[in-house]
């Protein structure tokens, strides 16, 4: 049985135990609760949290078990920093789940009505059997484009069960920090997503400058093996070819498209060693920082007892993410050219939809939306730019120490893999 046969076999057995010991710990705190802890929002809380718990043990368990990190004769840094890392994956994993259990449950709540009670059991034995198997097999078998797609999947559902769960039905026509200017229950959801979204960009950030960093110290080692340059000169089998300088000859207008976009899609050509390489990664994660502060202040400081913290966090959070998608080329060149062009229009789509609100044309709740959106869609992308280099380093190293393998001298794995 392969590794990966055997991921897929254990996450069954790992959601099964989810199943079971989540269905008992939801029934035996139904019979024993107090009577303020059983009306429907905080059964679905209580739920979504054992679900959640149950499901960061089996994401632990599987990402954790085959690690080599926890070996003591090389010192303690490489285990602490495991160990660092697990727990920093294990927040995103939870809090992923808690919003998205919770959503779900709350959804279902409101089809079922008053039956919904009688099913809760069954409904969270079910969710943390299914949440259990996917972490599990995605902690043993974990990359980095996988952390960087659950951001998006927690704020959204986190927001949205905040607002279904609002007893303020017009929250919307103001902006959303009227969503959590309340003492209410849907008003500290909705803080307490704002403040892990801010986490987590701190966690993925972190994971992200360490393979730019990590990329750049094997190009300088290696620079012909990781530049991954296509041989100049090539001509077309069938005669029709462009020249050397690659302006297409004779192709046709869809070939010289098709051309066009390739070379959109590609890095941009970066001179070894890229002068202050380490200051434009310092710069870049300080903005990223920057950027998570601002998220977590909007959470931590309501508008009305602190509004002028509230308001630094709010309106200040545009200035960084501006930073970021503008100097990207300088901060991170060795990204392709796609990404600095969608950046660039995120930019143009944000300030139209302002100009569009300053004309009352409409609602600062939907430009606040529309810009939290295309910035959660621009860090997904960014993350997983970075991940689609890890990929292509781990390709140009098993190409390097192909010779190696053969006398199993050498062994590479993933940044994030379980198994480092």
């Amino acid at each position: 049985m392969g590794q990966n046969q055997r991921s897929e076999t254990a996450g069954l057995i790992a959601g099964l135990f989810s199943m079971l010991l989540s269905a008992l710990l939801m029934s035996i705190f139904l019979d024993n609760a107090p009577a303020v802890w059983l009306v429907a929002g905080r059964r679905r809380l209580a739920g979504s949290a054992i679900v959640a718990v149950f499901s960061s043990i089996a994401f632990v368990v599987g990402y954790a078990r085959h690690s080599r990190s926890w070996d003591l004769r090389s010192g303690w840094r490489v285990p602490v920093r495991r160990l660092l890392e697990i727990v920093s994956l294990t927040v995103v994993y939870a809090t992923t789940i808690f919003f998205i259990v919770l959503a779900a449950l709350t959804t279902i709540s409101n089809i079922f009505g008053a039956e919904f009670g009688q099913y809760l059991v069954w409904l969270v034995g079910g969710l943390a059997a299914v949440s259990g198997y996917i972490v599990f097999v995605q902690g043993s078998q974990l990359s980095a484009k996988t952390v960087a797609s659950l951001l998006p999947f927690f704020v959204v559902s986190g927001v949205t069960t905040a607002g279904m769960t609002s007893d303020d039905p017009v929250w919307w026509r103001n902006n959303f920090s009227q969503l959590g200017d309340r003492t209410t229950f849907a008003a500290t959801l909705f803080n307490y997503t704002i403040v892990m979204a801010g986490i987590c960009i701190i966690i993925i950030s972190y994971f992200s400058l360490s393979e730019l960093i990590t990329n750049y110290r094997l190009s300088l080692a290696h620079p012909q093996l990781m530049a991954g340059k296509p041989a100049e000169g090539v001509q077309r089998k069938d005669g029709a070819g462009g020249d050397s300088t690659g302006n297409g000859g004779g192709l046709s207008r869809g070939a010289k498209l098709k051309m066009s976009l390739g070379r959109l899609a590609e890095p941009r050509r970066v001179e070894l060693p890229i002068r202050h390489f380490m200051a434009r990664i310092i710069i870049m994660g300080m903005l990223l920082i920057l950027t998570a502060l601002c998220f977590m202040s909007v959470g931590l400081f309501r508008y009305t007892p602190h509004p002028i913290l509230h308001n630094v966090g709010a309106r200040g959070l545009a200035f960084p993410l501006t930073a970021l998608m503008v100097f990207l080329p300088w901060l991170a060149p060795q990204l392709s050219k796609t990404i600095y062009v969608v950046s660039d229009l995120i930019i143009v789509v944000i300030s139209a939809s302002a100009i569009d609100w300053v004309r009352g044309g409409t609602t600062f709740t939907n430009v606040e939306a529309l810009a939290v959106f295309l910035f959660m869609a621009w860090f997904v992308i960014f993350s997983r730019q970075i991940a689609a280099m890890e990929a292509d380093r781990l390709q140009s190293e098993m190409l390097m120490y192909s010779s190696m393998y053969a006398n199993g001298s050498q062994e590479i794995a993933s940044r994030l893999s379980p198994a480092t």
